[in-house]
């Protein structure tokens, strides 16, 4: 079975199991022609579930909300049958995870490849050829509590994983008279299944897979996030982690014990483990979040609502840019076990946590009077609770983004305060910081909360305070990224594009691994949140993410290679008197999309000389003219402007919003955009776009011609030369953190 699909001998335990199943339901000539499993059950068993052992098995990607373009399977080893069901068993090599699921698709005539993931192919060589390999044993330890050990995940979930970690690290020599290589027979140990979802390497005596100081990197890692409560319990962090979690939830009175009523079917429940670390990387706290199966949940029984407003990245930037320019300071709070707040209005049950059961009622459920994190309403109930809060302490919520809260008056008021909320993070400024500190008191009072002073690192984001004002980048992440995708050694390029680089969906380049290139674009479009620079680029190689060729990975590559040069750049928002001026640029190309013809808009907004939001994005019609894309993107920003001055307006505490300036190279769009003039050139053009004549009209918009040497938003339209493109990045303002602190 083993060699019939190239699997390495530490699959023998599955493969044994696998046989045993096989034979159970084969007839028997001692038997009379009758099966084993006829003969103890008195039923004839089913065959047509029957696969080919070590065959590729294509399981279902279950996750929720998958997008458009992500897989919905993954091709993983068919390596048995779960006991009791009609599940299969799947050991995926490149995450060294076992799942058991029923939704898998089967190619008995296809065996794996194992050459296609450097790891494994390693692992094969090495376990098959080494003549003198490093010897890890390990063993089932007897740690966990029979509670523990007893403890089984719920299968509400239609797949189950079960992680296998990396090996371990206890390294013992072979013992004398073993110089010449290691003599399998005589070590060899009876077969074993990975029931106990132990180490897999714990099948027998693994053989070294990579140096001792990258096993040690392993561990650590392993060590920092557990993927079961029993590899968890193994650690005390993680103990007292899951015993805070399991205090909070009592102390909050969140369920209480009660049989199961009928018709009512459990939601199960499970732990998931999270280090959380600073700016630096460096692990500060252990978190253990006891999780609700929520994907189980049915809308109408279970829920209704779900939505809860969260602070864009785009207000968190405004905030922070107002804030500075006022000279205020800006704290940070958080919120401990924020969900377990929210309370409820629906009747829901859920299964006692692994580990944590009542002795004597194991069979009883819990029934649920405020929300656990996992629960399809936990967001929304959590935030109602917190929305009720704050409006008791006299805040009253902004109308242009209802995660926003502002109490007090006009724009020096010195009562004023402006709190953003993301989830269970509050960034808290205002005038007084006396006020200030009275606010954290009464949150305090209302919910257990951290106080983490002022603000530093916030969704990623590095924030940093001082007489000069405030500055964000993104430097730990840009490093994360490099490191991910192998490049941190890399020669720095000066710009993120070649210039003028023009690529197609229709490439005949040869084809790449879609998923490498979409997690490292999708982490690179998250860093574009405080470097406009990198928008265009970034944008641009999204456009390819469903079929990407070598062409576009050497793209993404010169993305990377700029990152590697300016890794600690950002955005600074320098002290400014009086009240904010907001000012808009728009631009575009013409049909520099050569698969579609479609042009790039670019949007930007400054407060004062402090960019605060930029947009790269692709038009959605074919622009017949410059005039009408310059139009196009026009529109787009008079959206995005009539959206911050009204908040701006909430901030500063003035009734009407002011208009803004909009700043654009082209003066056909600007004529178009005051009359309905060039009739026959424009009549076709859709009612929306319209909408920044409207603005105009009733003077919300002031558009203004400038230079297009003076067009900042060139940067974010099209790939520019080192010289242009280094001088619109100055001009925005984007450099090191330090220098510009400096300065």
């Amino acid at each position: 079975m083993l060699k019939g699909k190239n699997l390495p001998a530490i699959f023998w335990g599955e493969a044994v199991m696998a046989a045993v199943y096989v034979l159970n339901r084969s007839s028997s000539k001692g038997a009379g022609g009758r099966t084993p499993y006829e003969l103890w059950t008195g039923s004839t068993p089913s065959v047509h579930h029957l696969r080919t052992f070590g065959c590729v098995a294509h399981v279902k990607d279950t996750r929720p909300h998958l997008r458009k373009l992500d897989d919905r399977s993954k091709p993983m080893i068919f390596v048995g049958y779960e006991a009791g069901s009609m599940a299969y068993r799947a050991y995926d090599p490149t995450t060294r995870r076992l799942h058991v699921t029923r939704d898998v698709v089967f190619d008995e005539e296809t065996k794996w490849n194992w050459d296609s993931n450097k790891v494994d192919s390693e692992f094969i060589i090495e376990y098959v050829a080494a003549e003198h390999p490093e010897v890890v044993l390990t063993r089932p330890d007897e740690r966990l509590p029979p509670e523990a050990r007893d403890a089984s995940p719920n299968l509400a979930s239609p797949v189950q994983e079960h992680v296998l970690p990396g090996p371990a690290v206890v390294h013992v020599s072979p013992p004398g008279g073993m110089e010449d290589g290691l003599d399998a027979d005589q070590e060899e140990e009876a077969p074993l299944r990975f029931r106990t979802l132990q180490n897999i390497e714990e099948a027998g005596p693994a053989l070294g897979l990579m140096g001792q100081e990258h096993q040690a990197e392993l561990l650590v890692m392993d060590i920092e996030e557990p993927t079961s409560f029993q590899e968890a319990y193994e650690h005390a962090p993680w103990r007292k982690a899951m015993q805070t979690e399991m205090d909070a939830i009592e102390e909050n009175g969140t369920w209480h014990l009660t049989e199961a009523p009928a018709g009512h079917r459990p939601i199960g429940l499970k732990w998931v483990f999270k280090t959380k670390k600073d700016a630096t990387g460096k692990v500060i706290k252990h978190k253990a979040r006891l999780v609700a199966k929520g994907y189980v949940q049915q809308q109408g029984v279970d829920f209704d609502e779900v939505f809860a407003p969260v602070a864009r990245l785009e207000s968190v930037r405004l905030l922070l840019a107002y804030a500075a320019g006022q000279g205020w300071s800006i704290h940070h709070m958080d919120v401990k076990s924020a969900f377990l707040n929210g309370e409820l209005q629906e009747e829901v049950y859920v299964t006692q946590p692994p580990g944590f059961t009542v002795a004597g009622d194991e069979d009883k459920v819990l029934r649920l009077s405020k929300a656990l994190y996992g629960l399809r309403q936990a967001p929304r109930a959590w935030y109602a609770k917190l929305d009720a809060a704050l409006l008791g302490l006299g805040f009253h919520r902004s109308e242009s983004e209802h995660a926003v809260y502002m109490r007090g008056g006009g724009l020096h008021n010195q009562h004023k305060l402006i709190v953003g909320v993301y989830v269970d993070d509050l960034i808290i400024t205002g005038v007084d910081i006396t006020e200030l500190k009275q606010f954290k008191k009464e949150m305090q009072n209302t919910f257990q909360m951290a106080d983490l002073g002022l603000l530093n690192y916030y969704l990623g984001l590095e924030v940093r305070q001082d007489g000069s004002g405030v500055s964000v980048n993104q430097k730990a992440y840009a490093l994360k990224i490099l490191a991910t995708a192998g490049m941190e050694g890399c020669n720095p390029s000066s710009t993120p594009m070649e210039n003028r680089l023009k690529l197609s969906k229709s490439s005949t380049a040869p084809l790449i691994d879609p998923t490498q290139y979409r997690r490292i674009v999708g982490a690179l479009r998250y860093l574009v949140n405080t470097r406009p620079d990198l928008a265009y680029a970034v944008g641009y190689v999204s456009r390819f993410m469903e079929k990407p060729t070598v062409e576009h990975l050497m793209a993404v590559k010169r993305v990377l290679r700029y990152i590697a040069g300016t890794a600690d750049f950002g955005c600074h928002y320098g002290r400014r008197k009086g009240p904010g001026k907001l000012i808009g640029y728009s631009d575009s190309d013409l049909a520099g999309d050569v698969d579609t013809r479609q042009s790039t808009t670019g949007v930007l907004f400054f407060l004062h000389d402090s960019l605060i939001t930029w947009q790269s994005q692709k038009q959605r019609v074919v622009a017949l003219s410059s005039c009408e894309a310059e139009y196009v993107a026009a529109a787009t920003a008079a959206c995005q402007g009539i959206w911050l001055s009204r908040l701006l307006e909430e901030f500063q505490g003035e009734e009407k919003a002011n208009p803004f300036t909009l700043r654009i190279d082209n003066q056909s769009a600007i004529q178009l955009s005051r009359n309905p003039v060039f009739h026959d050139r424009s009549k076709h053009i859709d009612t929306k776009y319209h909408f920044i004549r409207q603005c105009v009209e009733e003077n919300r918009v002031r558009v203004e011609h400038v230079n297009t040497n003076n067009q900042l938003a060139d940067i974010l339209t099209k790939s520019l030369g080192r010289d242009r493109f280094v001088e619109l990045r100055t001009k925005l303002g984007i450099a090191k953190v330090e220098e510009v602190r400096q300065a």
